[in-house]
């Protein structure tokens, strides 16, 4: 088959909610993919954060292998070794003392929506909003682009739930005027990644603590795309030396596989009791597994190469940007990377693809850069050189 032939299957029998680039994968390996018609990519997206160690990570595959091939799954009415350790492994290298397991960053989102109103409904005389930011995204489903902070993203699905305020990303005073006697919490991301990979200043989360302590309001972040190693360190928020009370996982946690997980301190977890939520897959035999793998291949070099290559990345982008006046800003952390223009980006990412390198824009005018935090020095200089090669002819 061709390209264009899965492109035209597809158009026919998928529901058109993506905005595809005109390519279907049919194999990877580390940070190199082919397509049907076997030209080879770099791949600097890693699916979306998803595949921080690459494609087909062997320990990955042998986890995945050996647990197909052994059980399943097994429903939570019942208890697997897998999930065992994969809930050990997490609270062991977090704040957490309890973790519930899903299927995505969306159902991790609800879940803690869902913590916190009972929190809320149990311990705060009933409190329920959840003060967010604008320019996030916290996931597609009704409760999750309620919370979502694009309206672009909210268009079409009124009325959205109730309980949602919007506040300015980064802005502290912001955050404190807009606490009301029914806050319950305050959810944000780290950094912002489909906002526009937004870091916000020094100190951010220090303050957005104080606050939560001050006001007896929970901190839930939302690390399913800076977690699992992505900016450095195993979850974001150790950059900052503070702890949330609630954190939701997905993306690269299953290393390909499907798992979302939210994990809470334990008198907040208190709330969750028999028959408050529940998710028929979450906590898959296989997808926890491959979890296990992921989390101890992470602690074993990949977190220290990912803050190596991450600042060599961000100077070769800083380079670019000395030489070309339309990149206005260069941002990131560890290998969640922004080169921010003063124009539409879509263009640039669309040639990058033809030249075989995988990117995205993001916010309309943010080129990001997601490699697998494997990435070698020679495939930086290898995107980089892709990268200039394109916006030359910009």
């Amino acid at each position: 088959m061709t390209n264009q032939e899965i492109i035209d299957q597809n158009a026919q029998y998928l529901c058109t909610t993506y905005a595809r680039f005109p390519v279907a994968f049919v194999r990877g390996q580390g940070c190199r993919l082919w397509d049907v018609e076997g030209k080879a990519y770099l791949d600097f997206f890693a699916s979306l954060a998803v595949m921080n160690l690459g494609q087909c990570h062997p320990a990955v595959v042998k986890a995945v292998t050996e647990q197909v091939s052994t059980l399943t799954h097994i429903s939570n009415l019942h208890h697997t070794v897998p999930q065992a350790r994969l809930s050990e492994l997490l609270c062991n290298h977090s704040f957490a003392d309890k973790v519930f397991f899903c299927n995505s960053g969306a159902e991790a989102n609800e879940a803690a929506i869902k913590l916190a109103r009972k929190f809320g409904s149990d311990k705060r005389d009933g409190r329920y909003e959840i003060l967010t930011t604008l320019g996030s995204f916290h996931g597609r489903t009704m409760a999750t682009i309620s919370a979502t902070g694009q309206e672009k993203i909210r268009q079409g699905f009124a009325p959205t739930l109730e309980g949602f305020r919007y506040v300015p990303f980064g802005d502290l005073t912001a955050m404190e005027a807009a606490i009301s006697e029914r806050t319950v919490g305050i959810l944000v991301e780290p950094i912002q990644g489909e906002g526009g990979v937004n870091v916000p200043p020094a100190g951010y989360l220090k303050g957005l603590r104080a606050l939560c302590d001050r006001n007896g309001l929970l901190l839930i972040l939302d690390e399913v795309q800076t977690g699992m190693g992505r900016t450095g360190k195993l979850f974001a928020y150790e950059h900052d030396g503070v702890k949330p009370d609630i954190m939701t996982l997905a993306k690269a946690l299953g290393g390909g596989i499907p798992i979302g997980a939210m994990l809470a301190r334990g008198e907040v977890a208190e709330s969750f009791n028999l028959g408050s939520h529940g998710s028929t897959f979450g906590g898959n035999a296989v997808a926890c597994a491959a979890g296990v793998a992921v989390i101890n291949t992470l602690l074993h070099g990949v977190l220290e190469n990912c803050r190596t290559m991450g600042e060599y990345f961000t100077a070769k982008l800083l380079a670019l940007k000395e030489k070309y006046a339309f990149i206005k800003e260069v941002r990131g952390r560890g290998l969640i990377l922004g080169a921010e223009l003063d124009r539409e980006g879509a263009a640039i990412a669309d040639a990058c693809l033809r030249e075989g390198l995988l990117i995205n824009c993001t916010a309309g005018k943010v080129l990001r850069f997601l490699p697998p935090l494997i990435v070698t020095k020679a495939e930086i200089d290898e995107g980089i050189a892709t990268v200039e090669k394109v916006l030359k002819t910009v």
